[in-house]
């Protein structure tokens, strides 16, 4: 009896240390962390370093948005598309956030489990996400229309969830 309690005990630990190593980001957008050969892409690109670059992220928000057949996204805006952070832009919606239903999906189900506030670049991205997943509502219809905003949705609900929970961590600190 004595020796399978202690093995129990050694698993424990062994769970305990390797979910102590999983880094919640690299879960919920693993694409940011993952390297491209044939890219100069930054490996974990964040766009928002700045209220300068808060205001111009807006500013691309705004702007006609085109998405490709291969779910590329572009800015149709010449002068905004020439920018630096324009080109960060396309390759966080292009290379980073998920852009099909079952990715998601996997998003927010990653999302809703999360204990506790998101950090600053994966706020970005599940923003970015749902900019993406409007933007698909918009244009879909019938049966699709109703998936894209049911997707559209849980990422409003998680991305309230953690404003909430942030503005009362602040203040009760």
């Amino acid at each position: 009896m004595g020796s399978s309690k202690h093995l129990m005990d050694q698993n424990y630990c062994l769970l305990l240390f390797c979910i102590s190593q999983v880094d919640p980001s690299a879960v919920l957008f693993p694409a940011a962390h993952r390297p491209k050969r044939s890219s100069s892409i930054p490996l974990n690109p964040v766009l928002q370093s700045s209220l300068e670059e808060v205001e111009l992220l807006y500013e691309l928000l705004l702007a006609e948005l085109d998405i490709g057949p291969d779910l590329q996204i572009s800015i149709k805006d010449e002068e905004l598309a020439s920018l630096r952070k324009a080109s960060d832009f396309r390759t966080v919606c292009n290379d980073v956030i998920p852009k099909r239903i079952p990715d998601i999906r996997r998003l927010s189900a990653s999302l809703a489990s999360l204990p506790g506030i998101l950090k600053k670049e994966d706020f970005e991205r599940t923003a970015l996400t749902l900019a993406y997943a409007a933007y698909r509502t918009a244009l879909s219809q019938g049966h699709q229309k109703d998936i894209w905003a049911q997707s559209l949705l849980s990422l409003f609900q998680a991305l309230r969830r953690d404003l909430m929970r942030s503005s009362g961590s602040r203040v009760s600190a």
